[in-house]
């Protein structure tokens, strides 16, 4: 196949090629007019299972033929005479065996790191380790690193390495991935030398990026009918850049470095670097562009010296979109639109990028128009919905049971998957109500089998108990074996699955994204033996780790040509349309991950991968991307409401563009620019709502019959300042929901201080001894812990009361030489014979002097309504008043009321009188009986926020009534209901 040459055999296909189908090419042009049986003996080793398919799937196109051999580089493991070689050990495995080790160097020194990065630490130790054993770099090596310039922390990443050395020791017994695979290739390698195969062996699609592929592809290349074919090789670029790129710390960024660093090592200059096949790229004067403008940082000056010989820009870049949203959104639905085009059109369209938040948000963006994309990556496994289920379940063992998780689970679509799934959603609901209204927002079993058993409904009871055998007490504390927390994780996770009956099926680990979640709980319970002991907070965090590790493709049809892929994807795929999205400096190239162990001066000593050689990569899958027959390039200029930073690669194409004018660069950038602005306003189109016009502020007038007639004296300053409130509480009978999670606010503060001062006044009417601060304080103690679950709550509503105890019994002292407590929390009712109006009201404490004339309290726990408030908005205790001289409380006569008083215990603890002088009862009961009056005139509206206190004030109904549409500024709007 090849001729005899006593030089290394390196082929190249240059940039904007579709790489796989040039393969072909080349093999069947070589292959003219020779024996069937003559391409069936060569031997393609190739880097992906992709590439393998895409190869196949060519050769399928026809003609009939015989096929060569296609062989991933992951593979050549699996012939007979390798049987030598111990299988690896599982990734998982030896992971949680370092998991075990670094928890131990973190007991012993706690400063090192938090232990909720444990699986973290023991994954880059990990992929360390494989990085070592891929470069041939032993411990031995590490440990002579010249680190005189380096901070003492230094000593904690020794004792760290120190772990290394063991599996370095027993590596050959015991392999990783790595170590197994570069056996394998240094075996083959040597019985090449020894005994070199007379069938043609190609290596096609590698950079050489890491050790031992290098080493293969070195091997190769000197076989008498071997050969290296690399993609995406820049023949456009001069022999003094590529000499340049001899130091990695310089130039191990540039997309091509990889493959100067191959052509160093094997002796070769680009001249001898000769093409596959004699096809020209979809543009070479577009690859000419790209090869001036990804230069290596230090030569760019070449741009003033190569720049002016840069001919047809107008043609290079006429097939080139830039778009520059002002956000993700935007952008999205930019890409979405083109997508869409695409499919009508019958191209071929890929998106490729490597941030998924992009990929999502077209996804979700092409819904509207029913187009799923063939998502190459897939949805990460812990965001399915079985690894979301999986994961609460493992909240379960690790935090204790609040009614936010209970209900999230029980809503969860594959709880209670089985059979009867509807009553199960009933019951869920009506639970959740319950909850909503009463808590506690921490149930135990108690309190919902006492609610299950409360219910009317039969089947109310035995859910119940399921919900409290599966869900209460499951928290685990203190150290268990990682095979007991998973035993108890996957046996949770199907009887809450399978609901109430035992053994049912149900749905957890059905479809892909269920046997996905399969395979990966079903591996870390094979390994889980190795793991030791850990505590249920590790025990999640290591979980969901190894879960967001897994993948799932989408089970629905994807339309066949728009096409989601990754980077790496590009290099072995061909499309009619690349769109080269996400291209801001962090998303694309992605930021270098933080390295715990070694820097870059230390790596380079050491021999090992600079953090730059992923950017490297990534920029030479922009450069082959990019040199696609019709490319868009696009970024957001903001992104979560910060400045973004344009790719470095994109940066310096435009600004070698704008240094062009002469040659008409600066027009081309413009042209790429107005291209890209075009589609930004089909985007502004197509999200413009409209004009809908603003509702008026209402004001509804409904029948005289649905209009309440019940009123609490609370409400009544509500139906003053909103009677929008009152229309939508009574009339339509709307009810804010209460929060899942009841939390310590000033409703339960209020509820709270009532009972402390109930409970205290009870004790100190029966015995006189107990009126003190030390009796009140514990009254306090006492009601906080019975009410109020949360520590941090009960700390500072007691340090409330410590600080207005003293000023509350002096009072109450005073309050005591005047009158008597005689009821307490007591309810008493007035009405409106004539118009049908009940007035409800409960007096916190009433007192009794030896007159007989009534002293009504009422506490606050923030500021008491001021007497003018009190006289026009605020007529509580004067409504109260009234009803205690109209028809009296409780079992307490009707009688003169000669005190009503707010006692307040904010921050600032003080009285407030109402102002009975000036507002006597009977014209209180008068203004009462016109307000109603008026309220009952057919004509008269429900005005939304008639008087609130303050603009900003908000109310439960602001939305109900489009408060913003309107301005409390604006006319009501009277509209008679029927």
């Amino acid at each position: 196949m090849f001729d005899p040459t006593d030089r290394p055999r390196v082929f190249g296909v240059p940039l904007g090629v579709d790489f796989p189908r040039a393969l072909v090419d080349g093999l069947l042009a070589r292959h003219a007019g020779q024996p069937p049986e003559a391409l069936a003996r060569v031997q393609v080793i190739v880097n992906t299972r992709r590439m393998a398919r895409r190869i196949r799937a060519l050769f399928d196109q026809g003609p009939a033929l015989l096929l060569p051999r296609i062989e991933l580089l992951t593979n050549l493991g699996e012939h007979w005479d390798l049987a030598h070689i111990p299988d690896p050990v599982p990734p998982l495995r030896r992971r949680l065996e370092l998991t075990q080790l670094v928890s131990s160097l973190l007991d012993r020194q706690p400063d090192i790191a938090p232990r909720s990065s444990l699986y973290a630490l023991a994954d880059s130790l990990a992929s360390l380790m494989d990085e070592m054993h891929g470069e041939g770099v032993s411990p031995d090596a590490i440990e002579g690193l010249d680190v005189t310039d380096q901070s003492g922390h230094w000593d904690r990443i020794t004792a760290f390495l120190g772990i290394v050395r063991h599996y370095f020791d027993v590596g050959t017994e015991h392999p990783d991935v790595e170590t197994r695979q570069r056996l394998v290739i240094e075996h083959v390698i040597e019985t090449w030398q020894e005994t070199p195969p007379d069938h043609p062996i190609i290596i096609a699609g590698s950079t050489g990026s890491r050790g031992a592929t290098q080493l293969l592809m070195q091997a190769v290349s000197k076989l008498p009918q071997g050969a290296v074919l690399l993609p995406g090789f820049d023949f456009d670029m001069p022999a003094h850049v590529w000499g340049a790129l001899d130091d990695a710390m310089l130039s191990e960024d540039h997309p091509q470095y990889r493959f100067a660093d191959l052509m160093g090592k094997l002796g070769l200059s680009p001249a001898e670097i000769a093409r596959w096949t004699p096809g020209s790229p979809a543009c070479p004067a577009r690859n000419r562009l790209l090869s001036l403008a990804l230069r290596p940082a230090p030569v760019t000056d070449q741009w003033l010296q190569d720049g002016p010989g840069l001919t047809d820009l107008d043609r290079a870049t006429q097939d080139i979109t830039l778009l520059e949203a002002p956000s993700t959104r935007s952008e999205a639905l930019a890409i979405a639109m083109r997508l869409r085009q695409a499919a009508e059109d019958g191209q071929t369209a890929a998106l490729i990028t490597p941030d998924r938040t992009v990929t999502r948000q077209v996804t979700a963006a092409l819904d509207r128009w029913g187009i799923i994309p063939d998502d190459s990556a897939g949805m990460p496994l812990h965001l399915s919905p079985p690894g979301r289920y999986l994961r609460h379940v493992g909240d379960l063992m690790r935090d204790t049971l609040t009614a936010e998780l209970l209900l999230t689970l029980l809503k969860h679509p594959l709880t209670h998957s089985g059979t009867d799934r509807g009553p199960h959603l009933r019951l869920t609901r009506e639970l959740e109500l319950h909850l909503r209204r009463n808590g506690p927002p921490y149930p135990d079993a108690a309190s919902l089998i006492a609610w299950g058993e409360a219910q009317k409904d039969t089947t109310a009871a035995p859910w119940a108990r399921w919900i409290s055998d599966c869900f209460c007490a499951k928290a685990v504390n203190g150290d268990l074996p990682l095979s007991e927390f998973v035993e108890r994780h996957i046996d949770l996770a199907n009887r809450i699955a399978q609901g109430p009956v035992d053994g049912g099926p149900h749905g957890l680990w059905r479809n892909d994204a269920g046997q996905e979640a399969w395979k990966c709980v079903s591996n870390l319970a094979e390994h889980a033996n190795h793991g030791g002991e850990i505590t249920a907070a590790d025990y999640g965090t290591l979980f969901h780790a190894i879960l967001s590790g897994g993948e799932v493709r989408n089970p629905d049809t994807p339309h066949p040509q728009i096409l989601i892929w990754g980077t790496l994807e590009a290099r072995v795929q061909g499309a009619d349309l690349l769109i080269l999205a996400g291209l801001n400096e962090g998303s694309w190239p992605e930021a270098p991950k933080p390295d715990p162990w070694l820097n870059r001066a230390l790596r380079n000593q050491a021999g090992l991968l600079l953090p730059e050689r992923r950017i490297g990569l990534s920029a030479h899958d922009f450069q082959q991307a990019a040199s696609a027959p019709e490319v868009w390039m696009t970024r957001s200029i903001r992104s979560d409401d910060a400045e973004t930073v344009p790719s470095r690669w994109l940066n310096r194409i435009r600004n070698l563009l704008a240094g062009l004018p002469d040659q008409g660069g600066a027009q081309a950038l413009e042209d790429m620019k107005a291209r890209g602005a075009h589609w930004l306003r089909l985007v502004a189109s197509l999200e413009e709502p409209g004009y809908v016009p603003a509702e008026k502020r209402p004001s509804p007038c409904p029948p005289l019959a649905a209009r309440p007639r019940e009123f609490s004296v609370t409400e009544i300053k509500r139906l003053i300042r909103d009677p929008y409130a009152i229309y939508a509480r009574h009339v339509l009978r709307v009810r804010p929901l209460d929060p899942l999670m009841k939390v310590p606010d000033a409703l339960l503060r209020g509820t709270v201080l009532h009972e402390v001062l109930d409970r205290f006044i009870k004790d100190s009417q029966h015995d006189a001894a107990l009126c003190t601060r030390d009796h009140l304080m514990a009254v306090t103690e006492s009601v906080l812990a019975q009410n109020v679950p949360w520590a941090e709550a009960r700390a500072i509503w007691r340090a409330r009361m410590d600080r207005v105890a003293d000023w509350f019994i002096d009072g109450e002292f005073d309050r005591r030489q005047i009158a008597q407590p005689c009821a307490l929390e007591q309810s008493g009712i007035a009405t409106l014979d004539d118009l049908g109006v009940t007035l409800k009201a409960k007096a916190d404490r009433i007192d009794i002097d030896a007159s007989g004339s009534l002293h009504i309290y009422d506490y606050k726990t923030g500021k008491p309504p001021s007497a003018k408030e009190q006289k026009y908005f605020d007529r509580q205790l004067l409504l109260e008043a009234a009803i205690a001289e109209q028809a009296g409380f409780g079992q307490l006569a009707p009688s003169q009321v000669a005190r009503a008083q707010f006692i307040g215990l904010g921050s600032k603890p003080e009285t407030v009188l109402a102002p009975l002088d000036e507002e006597p009862v009977q014209k209180v009961w008068i203004e009462f009986e016109a307000l109603m009056r008026a309220y009952l005139e057919p004509d008269r509206g429900y005005t939304a926020r008639r008087a609130v206190f303050k603009k900003a004030d908000k109310g439960d109904y602001d939305q109900l009534a489009r408060f913003g549409e309107w301005d409390i500024t604006d006319p009501p709007d009277t509209a008679e209901l029927r």
